[in-house]
């Protein structure tokens, strides 16, 4: 049984997903969810389907290897970064090196790195003209949004959209694909 831990900053919608796709799969489960956020609606999430969560202590994360030790300790296997607002510390990212995967709302190389996250990105998006959007899945390394793509997916961008309406479109492609990509991956069919 391949155990994965999601980490995730927000409501979790990505998270519900990947959860349900997994649920009932002899091969792979998420086993722990952490997250950076103590209101965020991601722990919810866990309450509900009884998956054990941790709230991440701000020091241990960034000047220690408490986390690295624990996610060892736990067999987690594989990482999901599912909307998670920090950057992953370079030990974290080495004890995980191919086995680390994020999913980024647009399409990388463009609209990446420190400070693109949700609205931001689909604000600069329709700012810039381009007529496409989509999701980038990729492997974490030691630059925000860098590492190697896995998969991509598109979208239109109309001149009606705005962050709203784009956001909308972009969480139906995560919704999607993220969960299968993930699987794949971890299926090596990637």
């Amino acid at each position: 049984m391949r155990k994965i831990a999601i980490f995730a900053s927000g409501t979790g919608s990505n998270t519900q997903r990947i959860i349900d796709h997994f649920r009932g799969n002899k091969d792979a489960s998420v086993a722990l969810i952490l997250s950076n956020n103590p209101a965020a609606g991601v722990l919810g999430i866990a309450r509900k389907e009884e998956i054990p969560y941790i709230i991440i202590d701000r020091e241990k994360f960034f000047q220690s290897n408490y986390y690295l030790q624990l996610l060892k300790e736990n067999n987690i296997q594989w990482i999901v970064l599912a909307g998670f607002l920090w950057k992953i510390p370079t030990e974290l990212i080495d004890g995980f090196k191919g086995k680390m995967v994020n999913i980024h709302p647009a399409l990388l190389p463009k609209f990446g790195g420190k400070g693109m996250y949700g609205a931001k990105v689909h604000e600069a998006v329709i700012q810039s003209g381009d007529r496409e959007s989509g999701i980038t899945i990729h492997l974490v390394d030691e630059i925000y949004d860098h590492g190697k793509i896995i998969f991509q997916a598109r979208c239109p961008v109309s001149p009606e959209d705005d962050a709203n309406s784009l956001a909308k479109k972009i969480h139906e492609l995560e919704y999607q694909h993220f969960p299968k990509v993930i699987e794949e991956l971890m299926d090596s069919k990637i």
